[in-house]
């Protein structure tokens, strides 16, 4: 009788619990990260139509202490990718310019008068609206 020793040799790699765990992680990471990641991004487009519209109250300021009306008032910001620019009411004594979104920031509104109220009149379905401010997040919190 002969005897043979048997060793048994191990197979390297992952097994399918190995993989299919590492792509459950991934997919909870992704699940995470994806929206958090789209709302950082419209966040910053946002701010394309603050800035506009911040720019637009300093000449507007600067246009009534020379010529003592807002009538005639017509700098406004050049339209970006993202936001577009009116002056929707422009009389002796006040002003309203809106900024309206279009492209990816399609469906938001934002304005600002002679006083420096702020209003985001309005917003895309699930975003919420504001009479007093400027909103940068889904639930309406006000850019600071």
């Amino acid at each position: 009788m002969s005897s043979f020793k048997r060793t048994t040799v191990r197979e390297r790699g992952f097994t399918l619990i190995e993989l299919m765990i590492v792509v459950a992680i991934l997919g909870i990471l992704g699940a995470v990260a994806i929206p958090a990641y789209g709302n950082y991004v419209m966040r910053a487009r946002l701010a394309d139509a603050y800035s506009g519209l911040g720019s637009v109250q300093t000449a507007a300021e600067e246009y009534w202490s020379n010529n003592r009306t807002y009538a005639g008032f017509d700098r406004l910001p050049a339209a970006s990718a993202n936001f577009s620019y009116t002056l929707t009411s422009g009389t002796a004594s006040a002003y309203v310019v809106t900024a309206a979104g279009r492209g990816a920031a399609l469906g938001f509104s934002f304005t600002i008068d002679q006083n420096g109220a702020r209003t985001t009149p309005r917003a895309p379905t699930g975003w919420t609206t504001s009479t007093s401010c400027w909103i940068d997040r889904k639930d309406g919190r006000c850019v600071q």
